[in-house]
């Protein structure tokens, strides 16, 4: 065969190489290197972005919070053992009749002050009445026999069994009497004592039977306190102790009594023992069944720290405080910061509160304004001055 001839072979050379594809591997490389850059990039940005957050704050430190201060003071609190009680009037009775009757008088008007044997109301007692006439007329019968008996005995004309049945005779008459007395004056009630009447009961024309209630009457002068303490307190108290009152009726009122009588025995069920005080009350202005608070007067414990009510926080973890701390910045300047400490507290009186453990006298601490506050927190401690302790909220 005549290549030269062959139409269909071309003139360019025979063993030139074809050209070939680029390979996939580079594109993963040069897309690989992209994705690094760019991954590498963001680290270095959130790097670079929260060392500029750190050093704004570093450099922005928000302003110390104002606060008020308090000193931690060493004093001799008062020793006070709270109570709840309710007030007893000494005298109170519902006055009655001692027998039955009808009620034909009212001899007093309600609320008003009696004394002791006033006549209040009146039963009927007509019959009574007539039967003490017939024993006055027997008497006087009596007394004439016996006199005439005894004449005529001194003259020796009569028995002495004469006399001494006249005698007799005379005497029955007068037990009459006597008897007839007692019931006639059972149909008149009269006060048992001095004290203010209450509402009355009754109405004339009704039919009572003995023991009805026919008013009550209060002597206000002097009233018992009657309240419980617990066993473990029992040791402390001592006949003659002063106890203050307080009674809602009267807020900011205190009344002041002594401890009369301390019950023997303690309540099985409950361990308490039953106090009772008596008060006197000149102005009348305490009642019966009045809800008290009582306190009685305890002799003094030593001396111990207290600091203002306000300045404890109370939590399910604890007790707490903010002491006030001092410290030296690096340019020598004096610096105040709050840092929390968890006391031990004890009773409570007048607005400031014992502290058993966890401070010492001279300590400063934030008695108000510690709700914004966190542990070693700046503070600066404000000129405005405190409210009183314990707050009294107004009244209108």
């Amino acid at each position: 065969m005549n290549i030269v001839t062959e139409h269909k072979i071309s003139g360019e050379p025979i063993d030139k190489a074809p050209k070939r594809p680029v390979r996939p591997v580079l594109w993963f490389i040069i897309v690989g290197t992209l994705l690094a850059a760019l991954v590498g990039g963001l680290v270095w940005f959130n790097y670079f972005r929260g060392q500029m957050i750190q050093q704004f704050f570093a450099n922005n430190k928000p302003p110390p919070t104002a606060v008020s201060a308090a000193e931690a003071k060493s004093e001799v609190v008062p020793n006070l053992l709270t109570a709840v009680g309710s007030l007893v009037a000494v005298h109170q009775v519902d006055v009655s009749a001692d027998v039955n009757g009808r009620v034909t008088e009212i001899k007093f008007e309600p609320g008003t002050r009696v004394e002791a044997g006033t006549p209040l109301v009146q039963l009927f007692d007509a019959p009574e009445q007539g039967d003490l006439a017939n024993y006055k007329a027997q008497a006087t019968v009596a007394q004439l026999s016996l006199d005439r008996a005894k004449q005529l005995a001194a003259r020796q004309f009569g028995p002495q069994a004469t006399v001494d049945a006249a005698q007799a005779s005379y005497d029955q008459a007068q037990a009459g009497i006597a008897k007839t007395d007692a019931l006639i004056s059972q149909k008149l009630v009269r006060a048992p004592f001095s004290g203010d009447l209450g509402m009355r009961k009754v109405e004339v024309g009704q039919y009572l039977t003995a023991g009805t209630a026919i008013v009550s009457l209060t002597d206000l002068s002097e009233l018992w306190a009657n309240f419980t303490v617990t066993e473990k307190d029992s040791g402390n108290l001592k006949v003659g102790q002063t106890v203050r009152l307080k009674v809602d009726a009267y807020p900011g009122r205190t009344f002041e009594g002594k401890i009369t009588t301390i019950e023997p025995q303690i309540a099985t069920d409950t361990r308490n023992i039953r106090v009772q005080a008596t008060i006197a009350n000149p102005e009348k202005i305490l009642k019966p069944g009045m809800f008290v608070t009582t306190t009685v007067v305890l002799p003094d414990k030593p001396a111990v720290i207290t600091v203002p009510e306000t300045a404890v926080d109370y939590t399910l973890y604890g007790d707490s405080v903010f002491v006030i701390a001092e410290k030296k910045e690096a340019d020598g300047k004096t610096s105040l910061s709050a840092v929390r400490t968890f006391v031990q507290t004890g009773n409570r009186v007048d607005g400031r509160v014992e502290i058993l453990k966890g401070l010492k006298a001279g300590d400063k601490v934030v008695a108000l304004g510690q709700l914004k506050l966190q542990s070693g927190a700046p503070v600066s401690i404000s000129t405005d001055p405190t409210p009183p302790i314990p707050a009294q909220p107004p009244r209108y």
